[in-house]
């Protein structure tokens, strides 16, 4: 157990006698000897530092410390600081025993530290078992994840769960090679297009410790980019450690490393490489055979030794947030490590988001841009359709797309494949009223009534089916797709161009590249393939349809959407045209066809400054049934500065959905209060929910997931909208 401070009676004037009395009792018990188990149960102990300090697998925050075992004789040398282990670790009628009596099941645990000596007066209770003699768990990996447990009010043993994957035994039975010398200084390649490109390759190469915001040029080279900050970083001699979104962006960049140094050099670290495979490429960095690491999220936690750079790109994508619990952010941990290990930093992107302008407004990171002249011949031109373009077209509202769009269409087509994004997936998911346009909701229970690939009428959250629909605004029975699917929009195109293939791509079935033959690709946000030589243009559908979420990031978003498609379009120079349908005067819109992702960030922070929302002040959310979040507020100790919002109703989730933390189980009403602070004071929210939480679940108050007593604590929600 951890050890707690005594506290000298001389502190204690003119306190009340029970306490006085708690205080010498205190006193007392520390003047104690301390345990020194020297047998258990007739059993040697191990003769040097017998007692192991082990964080049991617990993830529950009164539970959140460490816990003391004697070491037994025969486990003395595999027993070291950082091993998994096994110990008995057991409830009787309600109360924890703490590991150290007699009972109690067998649970995984990470050995911490040895010592000669335990705080803990009692009899202590032994290691069961060494699950393995590999060291998995190193001192810098136990600081950043006590750090992040800490920023994220969560327990250190659910941050060790993302951090340690799981073990297999024959990939640790297998030895790791032998580690490469450091190569060459690369050349700065396409890094000259950027102001200060070059300069930054060279502190890495060096040895030094530059932080950046890199707003990348569109084009398929950014990959090629990061491969050569992480080959400068390695000619230092230094371990460097790339995070990218999803699985496709990790294999360009394994692939512009693999082009760059050769094979042997760098661990991908993704999921689909499978528990063995990627187990193995974890050892080999941990035990210091490969010094750079390229992954998706879980791949933040890598233990890359001698660290000189950490690097994420496009930090505005939602698959960097955790979404096990305490629900980290790859760039935060990053921030953190950047911080713990005195590293470079590298946030880059071909968008810019507000938390990445924070960093250069406060001076902690450089911008790293290129010059106007040098982003007008990267960009593509981008032209605009708005609402009373498309009152003035017939054609647009005939069909879906303006005369301009079909025309962008029917050019570039003689070019090469266009890109036509779409922002939702499937055939017809909204419906409004064709007369008004208002949204067309459920009788029972309010959620949207969708038409799923073309069949009937149904509620998108209870699935009770509508047949006999009419509009309580004007009385109207017709009805009109909101947002058309990426399916529907694929087979109009398809009636439209007949003689020209079309090819979707969405979470069903991604691509990863298409030909540079004519074609159309349809695709929702995310899911865009790559076209050899780039899209001879884009289309970029229903741009209201992502402005008008009620969202905080709605635009902010919006715009890396559009400019995440548009950036796989051909320079203007070589006829790359993208059509965004969507308000021109609208400042998301105005970014994009200026091109200038960092000005509108910009603008952005300074609104937030002045309403003092996040990324500028820290807040937290509190979700759960109404009564329950009231009590649990007005039980936590929050800092004097903080402000409470809420609590106002959560949208119910629709049945069916996949179970997100902090979100109501389906069909359930919940509420959520949000915990305002300003800069400075986020520790202070983090340890103050904490606490408050920990000792809810002491008194058995936690709840499942459907228990009316659940209440869902998560610091730095990405959605406060």
């Amino acid at each position: 157990m951890s050890s707690e401070n005594g506290v000298g009676e001389g502190g204690a004037q003119g306190a009340p006698p029970e306490q006085l009395a708690l205080i010498r009792e205190s006193v007392r018990k520390a003047k104690e000897p301390r345990a020194k188990p020297r047998t258990w149960r007739g059993a040697a102990l191990a003769e040097r530092l017998p007692v192991a300090r082990v964080l049991v697998d617990k993830g529950v925050l009164h539970l959140d410390r460490y816990f003391d075992y004697a070491v037994p004789a025969d486990l003395d040398a595999d027993a070291q600081p950082g091993v998994r282990v096994r110990v008995r670790f057991g409830a009787g009628r309600g109360r924890v025993r703490e590991g150290r009596r007699e009972g109690g099941g067998l649970i995984d645990g990470f050995l911490i530290e040895r010592l000669p000596e335990s705080d803990y007066s009692g009899p202590l209770a032994a290691l069961a078992q060494v699950v393995s003699p590999e060291r998995v768990l190193s001192a810098e990996l136990l600081g950043l994840a006590r750090a992040v447990a800490d920023r994220y009010a969560g327990s250190l043993a659910d941050v060790l769960q993302l951090a340690v994957p799981p073990r297999n035994a024959r990939a640790e039975q297998r030895p790791s090679p032998e580690p490469l010398p450091p190569p060459q200084r690369p050349q700065p390649g396409p890094w000259g297009r950027y102001e200060h490109g070059g300069a930054f390759l060279d502190a890495l190469a060096s040895g030094a410790s530059p932080r950046a915001v890199w707003n990348a040029l569109p084009g398929p080279e950014w990959s090629d980019e990061l491969a050569r900050a992480v080959a400068a970083t390695l000619a230092s001699g230094r371990g460097a450690l790339v995070v990218v979104p999803d699985g496709r962006s990790a294999a360009r960049v394994d692939a512009a490393l693999t082009a760059l140094l050769g094979e042997g050099r760098h661990a991908l670290l993704t999921a689909d490489a499978g528990p063995e495979k990627r187990y193995r490429e974890w050892l080999a960095v941990r035990r210091g055979s490969v010094r750079a690491v390229v992954g998706t999220r879980a791949a933040m936690f890598a233990p890359v030794q001698d660290l000189g750079l950490v690097a994420l790109w496009d930090d505005g994508d939602d698959s960097h947030s955790e979404p096990h619990a305490p629900q980290p952010h790859a760039r935060d941990v990053l921030l953190l490590r950047a911080a713990q290990d005195g590293c470079g930093f590298l946030l880059g992107g071909w968008s810019c988001t507000v938390e990445a302008a924070q960093l250069v407004e406060s001076g902690w990171a450089r911008p790293l841009v290129a010059g106007r002249e040098q982003v007008r011949r990267a960009a593509p031109l981008v032209r605009t359709v708005g609402d009373l373009d498309l009152a003035r077209d017939e054609a647009a509202r005939a069909a879906r797309l303006p005369t301009l769009a079909w025309q962008v269409v029917r050019d570039a087509l003689r070019q090469g494949p266009v890109l036509v994004q779409v922002p939702r997936r499937g055939y017809v998911p909204r419906t409004a009223c064709a007369r008004c346009r208002a949204a067309a909701r459920c009788r029972h229970c309010s959620g949207p009534l969708e038409a799923r690939d073309g069949g009937a009428l149904a509620c998108g959250w209870c699935g009770r089916a509508e047949t006999d629909w009419s509009c309580p605004e004007c009385g109207s029975v017709r009805l009109r797709a909101q947002v058309v699917g990426a399916r529907r929009t694929a087979e109009e195109l398809g009636r439209a161009f007949p003689a020209v293939p079309v090819r979707t791509s969405g979470r069903e079935h991604v691509l990863d590249t298409v030909p540079a033959a004519p074609a159309l690709v349809v695709s929702t946000p995310g899911a865009e393939p790559v076209a050899e030589g780039g899209y001879a243009a884009a289309l970029l559908l229903d741009g209201w349809a992502m402005l008008a979420r009620p969202d905080l990031r709605a635009g902010e978003e919006a715009l890396r959407r559009w400019i995440a498609a548009a950036a796989l379009v051909r320079p203007q120079e070589a006829g790359g045209t993208v059509v965004a349908l969507a308000e021109p005067t609208l400042r998301p819109v105005q970014a994009l066809v200026r091109w200038d992702p960092v000005g509108h960030a910009v603008r952005e922070l300074a609104e937030r400054v002045e309403l003092g929302f996040p990324p500028v002040s820290r807040m937290a959310a509190v979700s759960g049934p109404r009564d329950a979040v009231i009590t649990f507020l007005d039980a936590v100790e929050l800092p004097a500065e903080a402000e409470v919002l809420g609590p106002v109703p959560l949208p119910v989730t629709p049945a069916g959905s996949p179970r997100r933390t902090g979100a109501p189980p389906p069909g359930e009403h919940w509420d959520r209060a949000l915990v305002r602070v300003p800069p400075g004071r986020g520790a202070a929210l983090a340890a103050a929910l904490k606490a408050a939480q920990a000792a809810r679940m002491a008194r058995g108050g936690s709840g499942g997931a459907g228990s009316a007593e659940a209440v869902r604590v998560r610091v730095d929600p990405p959605d406060i909208g």
